[in-house]
């Protein structure tokens, strides 16, 4: 059966809800509960926080990116069989990419009002107090699509601080779900991209016992899950068992299905050498679960500890992560530029996505200023010594066949980086791209043979 599902959101990223998600979904698994998660936007790193919180691998659903049958697919599948589904907002609830409208669109906001899902508001209590009445009392009325349910208030001062929250909430009319003290043990480390990875987190077993017991102690859980919950459709009986890949579209060897048919991006091939470690760490886990689904095999390597891609692989996919890190370290590692130098030379597909990407070309500069060489397959040269943000959602159209799909193939995603391209070139681009605006933004990307890569994050058809 599936799930009752519900949203925990917030008025601006930093006001502590990744924390209240996981300790709610450490909490209820310690209950007893199959709890699953989902995270709204294009997302890497918290996705693998819920997982290590809940025990179940969680999806990411994108309302900008995703087509509305990717997105259904999606939230039913992750749904089916849990107790409970909870989606983390990301951002601020109404925030979204840059559009022709005055709201913006693509916001965690549109996916609670596509599915019903009723929101709860984590609002950071800290430096303020009745005044929070204002900003409850504008979320709850702005848009009359979006049911707010409650709020938790975080990082709450004192017993006097939280009777004045108390009557805040009682002024917008809404409940009070929790109240969760400023506690130092709930900081998480972070970086340029977002929080350190869950893989590198020494401490994240103690870190999500305490995220459980301050959730515990501090949030109403029985009328949180008693809030009247939208009830996830059942998986669409033409996705057979929920996959994400339909039957008559599996991959065999020798056909080339791969360019119709499907709810996500084409598998690379029939064996899919996928490298994976924390320098390599940005691969969405339904899409690996849709290839294997397809027929493709995955075999994961790696760089870090200086493996090779299969020899047995048909393609390799280098999929974004931190290698600017760690780029010393891969420019060591022989076998595993050898064994990428290997498959190009034998016409195997490659591709690098975002650093990946910059793994694929000639040299990669560190943050101190030094150039590592890389594996020299595509001719582009990235620095990351001085520091400069990409952020947005794209449009993009392949320039030519590649497995990703035939020449003209539209596809939708996101680009976040704050390495810069201190030359790219000569050679054919892989796309032609637009921002979420429409704005051209021109080429972006290289193709070499059976190599090819780009900053840009895939997501779905356009």
């Amino acid at each position: 059966m599936p799930a009752p599902a519900l949203m925990i959101a917030a008025p601006a990223s930093g006001s502590g809800k990744t924390v209240v998600t996981l300790g709610l979904l450490r909490h209820l698994r310690d209950r007893g509960m199959a709890v699953a998660s989902a995270k709204s936007g294009p997302d890497y790193i918290d996705p693998a926080f819920h997982a290590a919180a809940s025990g179940l691998p969680c999806a990411n659903l994108d309302a900008w990116a995703m087509r509305p049958e990717t997105l259904d697919a999606l939230a039913a599948r992750q749904a089916e069989g849990a107790d409970l589904l909870i989606v983390e907002a990301a951002m601020g609830l109404f925030d979204g990419a840059p559009g022709p409208g005055s709201v913006g669109d693509g916001s965690a906001a549109d996916l609670a009002a596509r599915f019903g899902w009723p929101v709860v508001l984590v609002l950071d209590a800290g430096g303020q107090g009745l005044s929070a009445a204002a900003v409850l009392a504008g979320f709850k009325s702005f848009r009359e699509d979006v049911r707010i349910a409650g709020v938790i208030f975080n990082r709450v001062g004192s017993p006097r601080h939280e009777a004045i929250l108390r009557r805040a909430a009682a002024h917008a009319g809404l409940p009070v779900l929790g109240l969760v003290p400023r506690l130092p043990a709930l900081a998480l480390p972070s970086r340029h991209l977002g929080l350190v990875q869950a893989g590198e987190h020494a401490g994240l077993e103690a870190f999500l016992a305490a995220a459980g017991e301050a959730v515990g102690a501090g949030v109403d859980v029985e009328a949180l899950t008693r809030i009247p919950h939208t009830v996830m459709p059942g998986l669409d009986p033409g996705i057979q068992g929920g996959s994400l890949w339909p039957l008559d579209r599996r991959v065999k060897p020798g056909d080339d299905k791969r360019e119709t048919g499907a709810l996500i991006i084409p598998p690379l091939g029939q064996r899919i050498a996928v490298a994976k470690d924390t320098a390599f760490a940005f691969a969405y886990p339904h899409l690996l679960a849709a290839w294997r689904e397809a027929g493709a095999e995955i075999l994961p390597f790696s760089p870090l500890a200086d493996a090779a891609p299969d020899p047995s692989a048909d393609a390799v996919y280098l999929p974004g992560g931190y290698p600017e890190l760690q780029a010393g370290r891969l420019a060591g590692n022989r076998r595993f530029l050898d064994g990428l130098r290997a498959a190009a030379g034998q016409g195997r597909a490659v591709y690098g996505e975002c650093g990946g990407y910059m793994v694929l070309g000639t040299g990669l500069t560190d943050a101190e200023g030094h150039r590592h060489a890389m594996a020299g397959l595509l001719p582009v040269e990235t620095s990351f010594a001085e520091r400069r943000l990409h952020l947005g959602y794209r449009r993009a159209a392949l320039a030519a066949a590649t497995p990703l799909g035939a020449a003209g193939t539209l596809w939708r995603g996101h680009e976040f980086h704050y390495a810069s391209i201190l030359s790219e070139g000569p050679g054919e681009a892989l796309f032609e791209a637009w921002d979420s605006e429409g704005a051209p933004l021109g080429r972006l990307g290289r193709r070499a043979g059976s190599v090819f890569g780009s900053f840009f994050h895939l997501i779905d058809r356009a």
